[in-house]
């Protein structure tokens, strides 16, 4: 029944979801970092808020009495994106930094338990896979990036020689099998995960694509834009 924003105020707020009363009025800053707060996300409960800072930091915030339960340290720049591990305990996140590395955590003991390196600029999206096995990333060096933790080492590049521009946002499909990725030149390009061939290419923004999401039942792709809107694309279940 929350919602959250964050953004370069620093701050983390939160807002209730209701029809009902003035949601400005109820609003409450959780926590604030010293830089911007570039992503944000619920782990477990809405108890909890994760969020990613361009302090090079990332945090772990109580809703209730807005103390700083855990700090995660280890990034050498700006942390850009996080995402959750698809597992029921929600122990392990993911965070990707402008110091281009890719490091996963232990959200109890706040200590960096893997990492890896590869990309050649800004990470800007991390996204565990289904399996929670891996973890894609996509990056400003126009690439997109599978990461295997078991194996421990990077498994796949999503690129061609036609592709020039930034990625700002990644997100499997339900089985895992396609990779969804937002460029800043306006696209969406479909990767299939395995084969690391493109499948589709997406048109219909007029400006960068800034963040994409499959629904949870796999069904549906929803995509937003600096073109300010929003677009939902049917049928990718695959």
């Amino acid at each position: 029944k929350l919602c959250l924003f964050s953004g370069l105020d620093n701050k983390v707020t939160v807002y209730p979801l209701s029809l009902e009363e003035d949601v400005t009025v109820k609003k409450k800053t959780v926590g604030t970092h010293t830089s911007y707060t570039s992503c944000c996300t619920f782990p477990n409960s809405d108890q909890q808020i994760l969020t990613g800072s361009g302090d090079s930091t990332c945090a772990l915030w109580d809703v209730e009495s807005g103390q700083l339960l855990q700090n995660f340290h280890g990034h050498g720049s700006d942390v850009m994106a996080l995402d959750l591990a698809p597992s029921e305990t929600g122990n392990t996140f993911v965070s990707g930094s402008c110091d281009k590395m890719v490091l996963i955590w232990d959200m109890r003991t706040g200590q960096c338990v893997q990492s890896f390196e590869g990309h050649q600029s800004d990470i800007n999206s991390v996204k565990f896979h289904p399996s929670g096995d891996a973890v894609a990333t996509g990056s400003d060096d126009a690439t997109c990036r599978l990461f295997d933790l078991r194996a421990d080492k990077e498994v796949a590049i999503y690129t061609k020689e036609s592709i020039i521009f930034g990625v700002n946002s990644v997100d499997f499909s339900v089985s895992g099998r396609l990779l969804f990725a937002g460029y800043n030149d306006y696209t969406i390009n479909v990767w299939d995960s395995l084969k690391c061939v493109r499948v589709t290419l997406l048109y219909g923004h007029e400006n960068r694509v800034s963040c994409l999401q499959v629904s949870p039942d796999g069904t549906a792709l929803s995509t937003g834009s600096w073109d300010y809107t929003l677009r939902v694309i049917f049928r990718y279940n695959r």
